[in-house]
């Protein structure tokens, strides 16, 4: 049996088609990979298990992606923390609750119960003039 496209997963034999043989000899290949410890730096990072990870020179362990210690999505976050770009962003979103906080809160409950008491009037008025002959 050649193992040459299929490497490790030949191991599937017939089994399964080429499609997921090959998404499996992906994963398998960035599980594999060697990778830096973010606490001392050297390539010696192991995964334990899914995703939980350990170095092997300096026993750091942490969590990560199921696979691989960092995901694409972590490594976003984290460049997003360091630089403090999303400061900006957060007061706006928190200056926009509150203001629709305090624009509720403005108006008691009774006023809005005759606004909507309101809106219904004018809604079966509008609809009673086309009433439908059957």
């Amino acid at each position: 049996m050649s193992t040459k496209k299929l490497k490790s997963t030949a191991r599937f034999g017939a089994r399964y088609g080429t499609k997921i043989k090959t998404r499996v000899l992906e994963i398998e290949k960035k599980q594999k990979q060697p990778f830096n410890c973010p606490k001392c730096g050297f390539p010696k990072v192991k995964r334990k298990s899914r995703g939980i990870f350990r170095c092997r020179k300096c026993g750091a362990v942490f969590a990560g992606g199921a696979y691989v210690p960092e995901t694409l999505t972590g490594s976003i976050i984290k460049k997003m923390v360091s630089q403090k770009t999303f400061v900006p962003a957060l007061k706006e979103l928190i200056e926009a609750t509150e203001k629709t906080k305090h624009g509720l809160e403005e108006i008691p409950a009774k006023a809005r119960q005759e606004k909507t008491a309101e809106k219904r009037q004018k809604h079966d008025s509008g609809s009673k003039g086309k009433e439908s002959v059957v």
